[in-house]
């Protein structure tokens, strides 16, 4: 059996020669491809889909994956005298849609763990059963034409309670009731399937935990098997033809012809197959059809089938007697006008159905006499419409199909021209004979195909992505976004930013946001908190367990399983935590007679799953591979034989609490507790919520430093959709970004001037050129962003979010990109090379790493410098903007202040007694003097100062108290103090003065609890001075005084413990109990002794009593929205950044000099710390000093156990306690 008539895909190839049949020779010679077996469809678009398209070369050779794949592109619908000639086939059945075939299975109940199903069927009908089997138990599988797609359903099992849900759905194929043959094969191993049709396959996995397929007595082919019972759901059996039937290796045709198998069920079982007696015409945009009726009738009867995508179109036109009639399709609805024009004016308007223009037959039934119209939908008499108008007909005798009408014809109303199928034309009771109608003797006809429907169902496969809802007219589809989060002609691209960086960049503030990290690929939108209050954006994720969840009764045997649900799926998780620079997770364990990892050496009761269902045993504050809690690591737990507290089995409740922050592991999605099962013992569980910060795919980038650099990637796979989105910055006036070719498809994003962004491609239809024009040049040095986009539908170029440009996608063509070189980016093939930046290059969704590829990479450099002239104005309070090669960072090491951006005030708490020494003239100090020190220094080991810079925070609630003192080697000091009323006294002793010059600042209570603000300058003999946020006051030295600090020698904070001459009032007044309160970025010409002793960052700092870092003092920083000006992301912005060709192409003497410099640097700084160290060892006992301490103080010693040396050792495990005791 052969096809004849190779199928087109323009539908003026599909117009038949109608004085011409198929058994004739054809006008031309055509290749073997044209040609196809009947039981296999394909839809044959090569010879004419090519050759329309201008593609040269062999057709079926170039375009093959596209014509093989093209089935599950466009489902084409060709029914009509060229389908299959079926020549004497032994192996069919034809199905009467009475008769079913049973195959009985050997033994009364089957339990089948593999399946293997083959057969092929054509049909005209849209519904019918298959194949069905079903067992007791609730297992079955069905497979049913429904809407003339293919429905297999099938259950492996489900319990009783619901728990377990076996019911899975699959649909495959449209238009199925072509009359053409179709071939299905489903092949299931447990719950794994292939569910093939023609030559498209769906691989997926049933619901439920069963493997098993119980089947009992039988199963049944061509519809369900007869019970005695109604079928249930309105199923209907299968009508049409069978072939190939194999079910398990058996030949179910084989054995139903030699009457091995029940086919009682049918009035005539027939091995051959019963072709259509249908004849269908296909109308176009320009089709018109007349056809004779009969004349002076009284009753209109009215009847035909129809199929359409459209929602409006005429159906039929007839001039009555004395009068017209149109049907019409409107909105989706039939309607009926009848226009009489006798006695008076009378007109009825009936309409019917909805949703008629969904691609499936659908009939109509219109009966009009006097007094009387009746219209039937599907023949559904109970919703047929009825009107009882008074109306006297006459027909005249001939009927329109199509709005193509002649001249001398109007309709009364306008209508669109109906496009789609036609068939069982009834007119005035009498069928329409089209075999005249073909032969010229009957009717009249122009632009319609006989005996032909040819119908394209353009949402199959469904290219609306993202779960977008596709709708169709006869020319095209297109795609409903709403409530997808993606936006475009497809639903591809989305509309949310990738992290909570990309938000942070744009301006935006805390709050909480849907954010999308692989854009447009599978994983949709979630939503997240996002902390910009601080300076580091925090992205957090949380999770449902409740705090201190109370858990009891559990054992190693039978432990407690804590499920954690995240508000987002564990793959959209994985996407945070995978770009995240840091992630961190805190975990909490409280205990009463509950052991948790059961430390030093036995086995854990308790631990915890991550992402990838991996089992960890340790625990918040510990890493990977040790099975220790925090207080294990820090050698701090209550019983020191273990390194858990909870692990000392104690009958009062402990507590191990603590960061996990290895993020492959994260986030924890079970905790399983092991030790909760005996009297009086309990567990309490908190998992916080995950927090992670950073996004490296943000800041992922790659120089180009000569024109010729390139990267090199695999080949883009973006064959119906592709999105290109990246930032690039450069001095270049034009060069190519990336491309990737194929045999003649290519893609190519460049910049082809300084003002010109170009997208180009071609999938085969031709070269196809985008562009955008920017007002401003784009050769500036600053980020500019490209988003470029094609799908079968447009193609989108997006600059800078300001300038756009859409080009549809031409209505007939190739639509597949087929690329086969690798991507390249940056110069290729001879183009014009990139010179510059590129960063955050995604394709499709996917991130691609230019840093890991650049480090291999001759002529391209991993990161992109330059970031500070965009981003510099970040870095505040001082901080010096750092060059990163995957961003930048702030270096707030000269400031009082921490954090990436320079905001975070570094403060401490001081009780009674603490306090603060930084020594000026030290060696490290003396050394470094020119960097932190306004001064005018007269030896290395001597300051003398003319100018300082203070600056402070405090809130105390405590009086009297120093806040701050700087002594010298001299009687010259400088003291801010706190009054025991509470207010600010500013004394300077610089000599020439029989007392200190004081300056009482402000009348008010500063002793209040609330911070205040201090700064402080002094120009020779000029004082300023501003509290809080009121003017600056200005005061002047008197003539007497010198202007000369001399010889400055240590600064305190909190409390005096000075040698040498002090001031006895300061002393007795001001320095007994001390400071108690919050201090907080505290500043001296530069130097930063509050941050430095809590940092432990140099020698020339030292502090007694217990020192905690707190923020307490700080007062409350208010940063100003981000405004216009400084928006990095507006083109407008006005901000100019010269281009430094150095940043781009360094000069390689410059970074060797770098290199040079900074080893130099880290080899004298060791020195001096190693002998700031020695001395200070060698001297620590040495030595004796007069003290000036009130003897109502106790003295303060070096050797206190109440002083701490506050910071974070990188290795903890490798500190001894001898160790730790010697620091002290």
């Amino acid at each position: 059996a052969f096809s004849v008539c190779p199928a087109q895909d323009s539908e003026e190839l599909w117009m038949v020669m109608l004085q011409k049949s198929c058994e004739e020779a054809l006008s031309s010679p055509l290749p073997h491809t044209a040609f196809t077996a009947s039981s296999v469809f394909t839809s044959g678009y090569a010879p004419g889909y090519a050759k329309l398209n201008r593609r040269g070369g062999n057709t079926h050779t170039e375009r093959e994956r596209e014509t093989d794949t093209h089935t599950d592109t466009k489902k084409l619908h060709l029914a009509g005298r060229c389908s299959d000639i079926d020549m004497n086939r032994a192996d069919v059945i034809n199905f009467d849609g009475q008769g079913v075939i049973s195959y009985r299975f050997k033994v009364k109940k089957m339990k089948i763990i593999k399946d293997v199903i083959a057969l092929k069927f054509k049909t005209s009908e849209s519904e019918g059963v298959i194949l069905h089997g079903e067992g007791q138990q609730g297992d079955y599988i069905t497979l049913e034409l429904r809407r003339a797609k293919l429905l297999l359903q099938i259950n492996l099992g489900s319990n009783q309670y619901g728990s377990i849900l076996g019911h899975t759905s699959v649909t495959s194929g449209s238009l199925l009731d072509d009359h053409h043959w179709h071939s299905v094969m489903i092949e299931r191993y447990r719950r794994n399937v292939n569910f093939t049709l023609d030559t498209h396959t769906q691989h997926f996995r049933t619901n439920g935990e069963f493997d098993h397929l119980d089947l009992d007595y039988e199963l049944s082919f061509g519809g369900m098997p007869y019970s005695g019972k109604p079928v249930g759901g309105g199923m209907k059996n299968f009508r049409g033809c069978m072939e190939s039937i194999n079910y398990n290796g058996d030949n179910i045709t084989d054995l139903a012809r030699r009457k091995k198998l029940d086919t009682s069920s049918f009035r005539n079982l027939s091995f051959s197959c019963v072709e259509s007696h249908s004849f269908t015409v296909f109308f176009n945009a320009t089709s018109f059809l007349q056809l004779p009726g009969r004349a002076n009738q009284d009753v209109v009867s009215l009847g035909f089938q129809f199929r359409t995508w459209n929602a409006d179109g005429l159906l039929l036109f007839s001039n009555l007697d004395d009068g017209t009639l149109e049907i019409a399709l409107d909105d989706g609805k039939v309607g009926v006008h009848f226009n009489v024009t006798q006695m008076k004016n009378t007109r009825i308007d009936i309409s019917s159905g909805s949703v008629l223009n969904d691609g499936q037959w659908h009939a109509v039934r219109l009966v009009a006499k006097e007094n009387s119209v009746m219209l039937t939908i599907d023949g559904d008499e109970a919703s047929a419409i009825r009107t009882t108008t008074p109306i006297t007909i006459k027909t005249g005798g001939t009927y329109h199909l199509g709005d193509q009408l002649l001249s001398n014809i109007k309709p009364t109303l306008h209508h669109k021209s109906f496009q789609g199928c036609m068939q069982a034309i009834l007119l005035d009771d009498q069928p329409a004979d089209m075999h005249a109608v073909e032969k010229g003797i009957v009717g009249a006809f122009e632009n319609v195909s006989l005996d032909m429907c040819a119908i394209i169902d353009r949402c199959m496969p469904n290219h609306c992505e993202h779960g977008g809802r596709c709708k169709q007219t006869w020319d095209s589809f297109s795609c409903t976004c709403d409530g997808t989060g993606y936006t475009g002609a497809t639903c591809h691209t989305s509309v949310f930013e990738q992290s909570c960086e990309a938000y942070k960049h744009l301006g935006r503030s805390s709050d909480t946001y849907w954010i999308d990290p692989d854009g447009s690929g599978p994983l949709g939108p979630f939503k997240v908190t996002c902390n910009m209050t601080e300076d580091k954006v925090w992205t957090t994720v949380v999770n449902n367990l409740p705090a201190q969840t109370s858990v009891t009764g559990s054992s190693r045997e039978r432990r407690t399983v804590l499920q954690l649900n995240y508000s987002a799926s564990m793959e959209q998780v994985t996407a945070i935590t995978t770009s995240a620079e840091h992630c961190e997770q805190h975990v909490s364990y409280g205990c009463l007679m509950s052991r948790l990892l059961n430390t030093p050496d036995g086995t854990p009761y308790t631990w915890w799953v991550g992402r990838s269902s991996e089992k960890h045993f340790y625990w918040g504050g510990s890493g990977p591979g040790i099975q220790k809690c925090s207080c294990g690591i820090d050698r701090n737990c209550t019983d020191p034989k273990y390194d858990c507290n909870c692990d000392a089995d104690h009958k009062q409740w402990r507590e191990d609490s603590g960061l996990l922050v290895y993020k492959d592991h994260l986030p924890v999605s079970q905790v399983a507790v092991g030790d909760t099962n005996r009297l009086g013992s309990e567990a309490k569980l908190t998992v916080g919520p995950l927090r992670c910060q950073g996004d490296r795919n943000y800041w992922n980038a790659a120089s180009f430093t000569t024109p010729s650099s390139y990267l090199h990637f695999s080949t883009f796979q973006g064959e119906t959709s592709a999105d290109i989105s990246f930032y690039f910055k450069t001095s270049a006036p034009y060069g190519v970004f990336l491309e990737n070719l194929g045999n003649t498809d290519f893609i190519r994003l460049e910049l082809k001037s300084p003002t010109v962004i170009s997208f180009s491609f071609d999938v085969g239809n031709g070269p196809v050129e985008l562009a955008v024009h920017s007002a401003t040049p784009l050769n500036d040095d600053q980020w500019h962003r490209v988003m470029a986009e094609r799908t079968v539908k447009e193609a989108v170029l997006q600059l800078d979010l300001n300038y756009r440009e859409a080009r549809p996608a031409p209505p007939q063509g190739h639509t597949r990109l087929e690329l086969f070189s690798q991507l390249y980016v940056g110069a290729a093939g001879g183009q014009r090379g990139f010179l510059g930046c590129i960063r955050s290059l995604r394709m499709n969704g996917v991130t691609l790493d230019l840093e890991e590829r650049a480090k291999v990479t001759p002529g391209v450099k991993p990161g992109c410098q330059g970031h500070c002239t965009s981003y510099g104005m970040y870095c505040r309070n001082g901080g010096k903007c750092v060059e990163k090669y995957n961003g930048y960072s702030c270096d707030c090491t000269a400031t009082a202040y921490d954090g990436p951006f320079c905001t975070k005030d570094v403060g401490g708490f001081f009780e009674a007694g603490t306090l603060v020494r930084y020594n000026f003239l030290s060696e490290t100090a003396a050394a470094n003097q020119d960097t932190r020190f306004v001064a005018q220094p007269s030896t290395p080991q001597e300051v003398n100062l003319t100018r300082e810079e203070v600056a402070f925070s405090f809130s105390t609630s405590n009086t009297p108290a120093i806040l701050l003192y700087v002594s010298s080697k001299t009687q010259d000091y400088l003291a801010l103090v706190l009054r025991q009323n509470g207010t600010l006294q500013v004394r300077y002793n610089l000599g020439g003065l029989k007392e200190p010059f004081t300056i009482d600042v402000d009348q008010r209570n500063l002793a209040n609890g609330q911070p205040h603000t201090i700064n402080m300058s002094r120009s020779n003999r000029t004082i300023t001075i501003q509290l809080d946020h009121y003017p600056p006051v200005s005061y002047s030295l008197p003539e007497e005084s010198d202007t000369q600090f001399n010889l400055v020698k240590t600064l305190f904070l909190g409390k005096v413990f000075e040698t040498g001459v002090i001031d006895p009032a300061l002393i007795e007044r001001y320095n007994t109990p001390g400071f108690i309160g919050c201090l907080s970025r505290v500043q001296f010409n530069g130097v930063t002794p509050l941050k430095t002793a809590l940092r432990n960052l140099s020698v020339p700092v030292s502090y007694q009593g217990k020192l905690v870092e707190s923020n307490c003092g700080a007062s409350p920083l208010t940063i100003p929205p981000m405004s216009a000006a400084t928006d990095p992301w507006r083109l407008d912005s006005g901000a100019e950044f010269p281009f430094n060709e150095e940043r781009v192409i360094p000069d390689g003497v410059n970074r060797n000099s770098a290199i040079i410099g900074g080893i130099i640097a880290v080899v004298i700084f060791t020195i001096l710390c190693t002998l700031a160290f020695l001395i200070r060892y060698m001297f620590r006992h040495k030595g004796s000093y007069h003290t000036n301490e009130s003897k109502a103080a106790e003295p303060a010693s070096g050797e206190s156990a109440d002083t701490t040396i506050i910071g974070t050792d990188p290795n903890p495990e490798t500190i001894d306690e001898s160790k730790k005791e010697w620091f002290i």
